[in-house]
């Protein structure tokens, strides 16, 4: 019996090295095929709540379509600017931002020519996407704030660019 116990170690070590426990192997339930582990008898479970489809037209529609400006619109934006915005772009657009002074590469300045007179979907588009170095805000800023960020990076440039006369009432306030 003693000399058995190796052998039969031996024989089930040389069964198991036999099989095959990869990834390919697992059982699985196929897209729309019947399945009994649910009790409605389908492998395809319902969306949870609040769930939107990639691709989703009428959000994409929504998307390219910017709100009006408001006081309000723009506080929001310079809010989300200043979170998510300034330590790369620095406070006012200018490119020297906080991660900037500590070594990461300078985004271009808003005040640039070519970001003066870009459309407005470019900046939403490198919000969303991102551009470069910078990674894509999609899933931290809401379709919304982006434009209010958009809003408050077009209030940023038009004030480096301000004149007295552009305001009329600002001697009122200046005094």
């Amino acid at each position: 019996m003693v000399r058995a116990a190796p052998l039969l170690a031996f024989a089930v070590a040389l069964a198991l090295g036999g099989c095959d426990f990869d990834m390919r192997m697992q059982p699985k339930l196929r897209a729309q095929a019947p399945a009994t582990l649910w009790a409605d008898g389908t492998s395809e479970r319902p969306l949870p709540k609040g769930v939107v489809a990639q691709g989703d037209l009428a959000r994409d529609a929504a998307e390219k379509k910017p709100p009006l400006v408001t006081e309000a619109l723009l506080a929001r934006g310079r809010d989300r600017y200043d979170i998510y915005c300034a330590p790369c772009h620095g406070l006012s657009g200018d490119a020297d931002g906080i991660i900037v002074q500590h070594g990461f590469p300078a985004p271009p300045s808003y005040h640039d020519e070519r970001l003066m007179t870009a459309p407005a979907s470019t900046f939403y588009d490198a919000i969303t996407n991102g551009y470069g170095v910078m990674y894509s805000y999609a899933a931290r800023v809401s379709p919304h704030d982006r434009w209010a960020i958009v809003a408050y990076i077009r209030a940023l440039q038009l004030s480096r660019h301000a004149k007295l006369a552009d305001v009329p009432d600002a001697k009122e306030h200046l005094q």
